[in-house]
């Protein structure tokens, strides 16, 4: 069961509904530890103190902050705890938008939000009312002691909460967005488009796969057994293209002989059955 990071209420005009937060996903990978290397043990990191030259207890670990001048400034968390906004406990509703008019990159982390049982009707009404107006809600939440905005959304008859970037927290890449060519032709836009649509599939995540980590759970499957260790793939050498129209030609000659062989295999699959 998802653990709960977050209980509260979300508020709407003079409704308050009481919900509770887990994490709508979570990054999956295989994880290693450090070990030594001679005996396989893990090793164990100590917080060593250089200036009293020993290792410290975490009982006597406090938060400090550096200033400017090089003063480490002691702060105890139950300072922090009292500077806490009302946003700690309650999710005001700011604004309803379309979600249409929000850029994905100030997306950062998903949340499912379920309502408790004395919430529950008041939680459907704004879930139909958001629905039937295809509107997202903006509020501001607290949590993990960063006072976050979040967009609440209809998502599989439930909301969900996306914590989104701040303006400021938008990195800006020198060069990007001023270096595009002012030369394309329209023959080459009009046989990328067409390579493009050839392209076209319904979006189903179940076909994607970690294929790295796939490889990395077989080399351990494979070591924990003493088999040997599988050879490296050999990664395809690209280079700029410098004949476009070539390249798109190419490009979408190889891709219609590869759906007419799968439109072929997919029919003899059928016969056979």
């Amino acid at each position: 069961m998802a653990a709960t990071i977050w209980k509260g209420f979300i508020s709407f005009g003079l409704i308050s509904i009481p919900i509770r937060l887990s994490s709508a996903a979570r990054y999956s990978h295989i994880q290693f530890h450090e070990v030594h290397r001679t005996c396989g043990h893990r090793i164990q990191q100590q917080l060593y103190c250089p200036y009293h030259k020993r290792v410290v207890q975490r009982d006597e670990i406090a938060l400090g902050y550096e200033a400017a001048d090089g003063k480490m400034v002691i702060v105890d968390p139950k300072e922090l705890r009292d500077l806490e906004p009302p946003s700690s406990t309650a999710m005001d509703i700011l604004q309803f938008v379309k979600l249409s008019e929000v850029d994905p990159i100030y997306f950062e982390t998903s949340y499912f939000s379920v309502p408790e049982e004395a919430g529950r009707r008041a939680y459907t009404l704004l879930l139909e009312t958001m629905k039937e107006s295809s509107l997202a809600a903006i509020s501001k939440i607290t949590i993990h002691r960063r006072e976050r905005t979040v967009i609440i959304r209809p998502y599989l008859e439930g909301l969900i909460l996306h914590t989104i970037y701040y303006p400021n927290e938008i990195r800006e890449v020198a060069g990007y967005g001023r270096n595009a060519a002012k030369n394309l032709k329209k023959t080459e836009i009009s046989l990328s488009e067409q390579f493009a649509k050839a392209l076209i599939e319904p979006f189903r995540p179940d076909k994607f796969h970690d294929e790295y980590q796939a490889r990395v759970r077989k080399l351990i499957d494979g070591k924990s057994k003493g088999r040997a260790t599988p050879k490296p793939e050999k990664a395809k050498r690209l280079a700029p293209v410098v004949d476009l129209m070539s390249a798109l030609k190419k490009s979408l000659a190889d891709k219609e002989t590869t759906k007419a062989l799968k439109s072929i295999k997919d029919g003899s699959s059928r016969k056979t059955a």
